[in-house]
């Protein structure tokens, strides 16, 4: 089904060119492992945005004095395992996007802009927009993911002390459709270091014997909250609401996000295994993909549990498929996303029927909806411009529109998301939030933080792992603690349990 739109054109800024960098010959190989020297004296600050309801700023500097950069990409050999490279435990800085082995990993940090409030995901990328205006960038790849890209992570909740961030590390190593990259980035007027060359394969800590106990609710504090909410929909207050869960998980050696993302990776290859500042996890969900003026979402709603028997796994998705709980709840998810994502696009496709996604702890209802993206609507401020990028919002922008959908939040979204924060009793933090990356000419990759982690900033041996369920009329409180279980499962065996 295809549906079109063109009052959104009233709306539409004019998009401001950005000229085309000159092109230096390309440097080679051996070269652009050992550094680069600095090319042009242009500013790279994010200009901070203040708002009544939310704002960028960056840090250790004033957006006024932030530092120049450089950034350059560079064709190398094939790297193999991303994850891999990785030199660093230190999950603040340290960076992965990877699904079936390509997508980018980064370390370091060159430049970190932090948002919060209500706008806080457009305000990053109004601040990202200004700052890659101001950058040089030399990316010899033209793929996605090379020249300058930021990861970011948003709270769920604009009301969440969380609240958002854009990271551009130092450096940046991508795998596609055969080919890597190498992409540095430096201050003006530094030589960049001879020692920024793909390090060497780093021991990876275990995390040894782990022991769990309730977050915010016990199982039985949980199940009481789901039934209250059951009757809140039984009374038709509203359709459906998104219940999530924490449990806190405490390791006997100090964590390593790379040990989660190596097992995250390798149990669950078809996900988007990710991290982002302390969050980490491997997500099936895509809020959104913009790439050469075509956005592509994910919508998962409607679950059951694998048993690990394939003949009795294929009763139960057919089983799924005619449930009529999930199809329900699945509708709703679907609708919610459509609505969000129709001013932003010329056309949408919407699939007639989901189909049964087979992941290894779990089966889903899932339903891939594509756009094209309405290139009238120029963003506020300037992206850079090629390989088709650079017209209409951009992924962030995309993403902004979206979240939260019907399938983290519930519908009507407004009073759900007000019931779930009653209920749940907690901060979800930037679990159920946008987490992925965006470049220099805005398309990007923005998953739901779903099977995840966030790692704690202050002790290095505990993690807060999360999982939720839909709850609509038909909702077993039993069995949806059920299915919170089977969602941890991911983080758990990860953490080896």
């Amino acid at each position: 089904m295809t549906t079109s739109s063109s009052d959104a054109a009233g709306r539409a800024r004019a998009l401001r060119a950005v000229p085309a960098a000159s092109r230096a010959a390309a440097a080679s190989r051996a070269a652009a492992l050992n550094g680069l020297p600095a090319v042009a004296d242009l500013r790279a600050r994010a200009a901070a945005t203040a708002t009544s309801t939310g704002s960028a700023t960056t840090d250790d500097e004033p957006p006024e004095s932030s530092p120049d950069l450089v950034v350059r990409t560079v064709e190398i050999p094939d790297v193999g395992d991303l994850l891999a490279l990785l030199p660093s435990a230190d999950p603040a800085t340290t960076f992965s996007w990877v699904r079936r082995g390509e997508g980018i990993v980064g370390w370091g940090e060159a430049l970190r802009l932090r948002t919060s409030g209500a706008d806080r995901i457009r305000a990053a990328d109004q601040a990202w927009a200004r700052t890659v205006g101001r950058l040089h960038v030399l990316d010899e790849v033209r793929l996605p993911g090379s020249g300058a890209v930021a990861f970011g992570s948003f709270s769920f909740s604009p009301h969440s002390a969380a609240g958002g961030v854009l990271v551009v590390p130092g450096t940046v190593v991508g795998r596609r459709d055969g080919r890597s990259w190498l992409t540095t980035v430096h201050r003006v007027g530094e030589t960049p270091s001879r020692g920024a060359r793909l390090p060497a394969p780093a021991p990876v800590g275990e995390p040894g014997p782990v022991t769990y106990r309730d977050g915010a609710l016990t199982p039985e504090a949980w199940r009481s909250a789901v039934a209250g909410v059951v009757r809140r929909i039984r009374a038709g207050e509203v359709a459906k609401v998104v219940m999530a869960r924490d449990v806190v998980a405490r390791a006997v050696a100090p964590l390593d996000v790379r040990h989660l993302l190596g097992r995250l990776a390798a149990d669950y290859p078809g996900c988007w295994t990710f991290a982002v500042d302390h969050l980490v996890g491997a997500t099936p969900e895509l809020l959104v993909r913009r790439e050469k003026g075509l956005a592509a979402c994910r919508v998962l709603a409607g679950t059951i549990e694998r048993t690990g028997d394939d003949a009795a796994d294929l009763r139960r998705a057919a089983e799924l498929a005619r449930s009529s709980k999930d199809l329900e709840e699945h509708e709703l998810a679907v609708a919610s996303l459509v609505r969000a994502l129709r001013p932003y696009c010329a056309s949408i496709n919407v699939p007639d029927a989901p189909f049964v996604l087979h992941l290894p702890n779990v089966m889903h209802l899932a339903s891939d909806v594509t756009g094209a993206v309405d290139a009238a609507l120029g963003h506020p401020s300037t992206y850079l411009s090629h390989a088709g990028g650079g017209n209409g919002p951009s992924s962030l922008a995309l993403a902004a529109a979206l979240h939260p959908t019907a399938a983290v939040g519930g519908t009507p979204t407004g009073l759900a998301t007000a019931i779930l924060a009653s209920a749940e009793q907690m901060d979800r933090g930037r679990y159920a939030g946008p987490v992925g990356w965006i470049g220099a000419d805005g398309d990007g990759e923005w998953g739901i933080g779903l099977r995840s982690g966030e790692l704690s900033a202050s002790d290095p041996h505990e993690v807060r792992l999360f999982a939720g369920c839909g709850v609509v009329a038909a909702s077993d409180p039993d069995a949806e603690l059920a299915e919170t279980e089977a969602k941890l499962r991911p983080m758990r065996e990860a953490l080896g349990g």
